[in-house]
Formats: structure tokens, C-alpha cells, sequence
């Protein structure tokens, strides 16, 4: 990589790092998950730098981090035995008081909750959503419809209305 490109990437990287790592931490809800997400997104955008630089890397990095998102909750779909039982059967009322945004929208699919946050979040129109996860502008509007739709009753407490 040519010295002036490996400076706009860089420049590109400290400029963008907020952005997409509050992004990763709101499609993972992990701060070390939301990390890998976003160095793997770097890695792939310091790959195809040269491509992309020119047009919109930010569209092109969200579109790459959804991507390996979406790529890591299908890898990890199967079921996973493990020697350990969990602590408590139930949760107490004082654990289900506590519902925040990031909990909730764990509840949602990975793609409900990718267009929620991409929507009303980062504030993305329906067009840029879609051509951020690589759909229909009418499937931006069902996934973020159902997952509005999920998030209210879960979201309902005095607090958070």
C-alpha cells in the first residue's frame, strides 16, 4: 500500500472507530465480541482499501461488519452442551426490572436487530439500510416494523417510555 493510502486509512480508522464500535457492541451486546467484530472489520477494509477508498468506506464498512456478523450468529446457532448448570432456574422481578435497550434488542433476530440499530441508531435512511445489509428496501421495513413491534412490550416500563 502506497504511503498516502496507508495515511487515509488510518485517518479513516481513527475518524470511524467510535461509530462502528458502538455499532458492533449494539448488534453483539459483548464488549469483547463488539471488539473482534470491528478489528475484523478493519482487516477487511485494510484488504480492499485501495477499492473502496473512493467511494463511501463507512457504507462499505458497516456493510462488512453486518456481514461478519450475521456469518458469526449462523456459525453459532447449534446447540451447545456444556458441564456447568446454571445458578438460578429463574430471574427475580429486581432482574427483570432492569431491562435496557441492549438486552432487549437481544431478543431480536440478528437481522431485526441490525436494521433497528442501522434505522434509529445510526440514523440511516430505509435506502442506505438496504444497501448496507444487501436487501430490499420493503424487507428494511418489515425487519425494523417486527422489531419495533417486539421491542415495545419489552421496553414498556415507566423508565423507557
Amino acid at each position: 500500500m502506497r504511503r498516502s493510502d496507508e495515511q487515509a486509512y488510518v485517518d479513516f480508522v481513527t475518524a470511524s472507530r467510535p461509530t462502528l464500535h458502538a455499532y458492533a457492541w449494539l448488534l453483539t451486546a459483548d464488549a469483547h465480541g463488539a471488539e473482534d467484530l470491528l478489528q475484523e472489520t478493519f482487516v477487511r477494509m485494510y484488504v480492499q482499501w485501495r477499492r473502496v477508498s473512493s467511494g463511501q468506506p463507512l457504507a462499505y464498512a458497516r456493510r462488512v461488519m453486518s456481514n461478519l456478523h450475521t456469518d458469526r450468529w449462523r456459525k453459532g446457532r447449534r446447540e451447545r452442551l456444556t458441564d456447568e448448570v446454571p445458578e438460578t432456574a429463574y430471574r427475580s422481578s429486581e432482574e427483570t426490572a432492569g431491562v435496557d435497550v441492549v438486552r432487549a434488542l437481544q431478543q431480536l433476530s440478528p437481522r431485526e436487530r441490525e436494521c433497528v440499530v442501522l434505522r434509529h441508531y445510526l440514523d440511516l435512511s430505509e435506502k442506505d439500510t438496504a444497501a448496507t445489509l444487501g436487501v430490499s428496501v420493503g424487507a428494511v421495513k418489515s425487519y425494523t416494523s417486527k422489531g419495533l413491534a417486539a421491542l415495545r412490550p419489552l421496553l414498556r416500563e415507566e423508565r423507557h417510555v
